[in-house]
């Protein structure tokens, strides 16, 4: 089942908690989410939640943007000196080693730069760096002095990347491992004869690290896939269930409905179980499944509203019927009233009385027959008859009396 908006907005609120700058993709779906109802409700709320996220990250964006072209102009003014000195008079090389190594220093201080600019910093460094210590042959002791330094630095970045095979959690180490790499970049070369087989060490390591993250993501996406035919599996049997809930042939009482609703939950705690199915059809393959949901509970809906419908049908059926026997009553006691008005006058309209009632007596007999007990409102009716059977029968006996009495006299 969808989250709630108000979930949605705590969602967000949480979000904000964290860095502004890793969670646009989180926030987008949040919003998709949030929109893919028509409704105010809570609006106002979340827009001035989105707006709050809008507002930091734009000065996030603007802070790191800003802070990037300072450590590129930082970074650029550093490469032009590195130039100078690689570039400069063989002689003048040992004495400018002191400076070449305080601009690698303040290199290593220098924050991030944008990502476009990340490759051609680092190709320049590395290239007068290089150009630099190729220079440095004037004096042996100080060049291999930086190479021990050098060889000691990356050793133990291989060393780093060799532990990195026991970590577990392998989108980590891919991770720790690119951080390795950025970092065997920044450190000068090492003697030109250990240069080889030091980096096929640093990359047998990486090797094994990438196979392993290769490996990570095709069970992740094998995954993915089993999780996208089991959603599926779960929006079939919600359209076959639809199907035999509104088939013309089917049981459509309440207790029916409520039987396939416990089903419609179930299959929904299923759904909700399952993991991401692949990126691309994650969307499709959830508005799929809820179009199901909504058309079910549609169904449902009308269902219920057909049943209210029948039942004030049978409410003012039941309620003429109580006007019809109210107009009976009537009509009986204004015949009881001629009838006593006849008596008194006593005569041939007595027996003409007497005459009429024996006749709606057997006509009376004769339609009960007609009718069934299988129901309550047939036993009702029964009943009924029954009662106005026997109310003749006395009128019929008082008038005999009457008949009989009038005669005497």
């Amino acid at each position: 089942m969808a989250s709630t908006r108000q979930e949605l907005i705590d969602e967000l609120k949480a979000l904000m908690e964290q860095d502004v700058m890793v969670i646009k993709d989180q926030v987008e779906h949040i919003k998709t989410q949030f929109y893919k109802e028509e409704s105010d409700e809570l609006e106002e709320e979340f827009k001035a939640v989105l707006a709050e996220y809008k507002s930091k990250r734009a000065e996030a964006v603007a802070v790191a943007a800003k802070e990037q072209e300072a450590n590129l102009k930082r970074k650029q003014a550093i490469l032009d000196t590195m130039k100078t000195l690689a570039e400069g008079e063989t002689d003048a090389v040992m004495s400018a080693l002191p400076r070449m190594r305080e601009l690698q220093a303040e290199w290593k201080t220098i924050g991030a730069v944008a990502a476009d600019k990340v490759q051609e910093l680092r190709k320049a460094y590395q290239k007068y760096q290089e150009q630099f210590y190729d220079m440095v042959k004037i004096n042996i002791e100080l060049r291999d002095l930086d190479f021990k330094k050098n060889l000691e630095m990356k050793t133990l970045l291989c060393e780093a990347a060799e532990r990195l095979q026991n970590n577990d959690n392998i989108v980590e180490a891919s991770r720790a491992l690119q951080q390795l790499h950025d970092e065997w970049a920044e450190i000068g070369p090492v003697a030109r004869e250990l240069r080889e087989d030091l980096w096929e060490r640093f990359k047998a390591a990486s090797t094994i690290i990438n196979k392993k993250h290769q490996a990570f993501f095709d069970e992740l996406h094998a995954k993915e896939q089993e999780n996208l035919n089991a959603k599926r599996a779960i929006i079939e049997q919600l359209q076959a269930l639809i199907t035999e809930m509104t088939a013309e042939d089917a049981k459509k009482d309440a207790k029916a409905w409520e039987e396939a609703t416990e089903q419609v939950q179930k299959m929904q705690e299923a759904w909700r179980k399952i993991g991401f199915a692949p990126k691309k059809y994650n969307q499709s393959i959830y508005d799929e499944y809820r179009a199901e949901c909504d058309k079910f509970f549609q169904a449902k809906k009308a269902f219920f509203l057909t049943l209210r419908e029948r039942r004030k049908e049978r409410e003012q059926r039941h309620k003429e019927y109580l006007e019809r026997v109210k107009a009976r009553e009537e009509r009986q006691r204004e015949r009881e009233e001629k009838m006593q008005k006849m008596v008194a006058k006593g005569g041939e309209s007595l027996r003409r009385m007497r005459d009429k009632l024996q006749q709606e007596i057997k006509t009376a007999e004769n339609n009960i027959l007609f009718f069934t007990a299988k129901s309550k409102t047939a036993n009702k009716l029964v009943d009924d008859m029954q009662k106005k059977i026997d109310v003749l029968k006395k009128q019929l006996e008082d008038i005999k009396t009457q008949i009989d009495k009038a005669e005497e006299e």
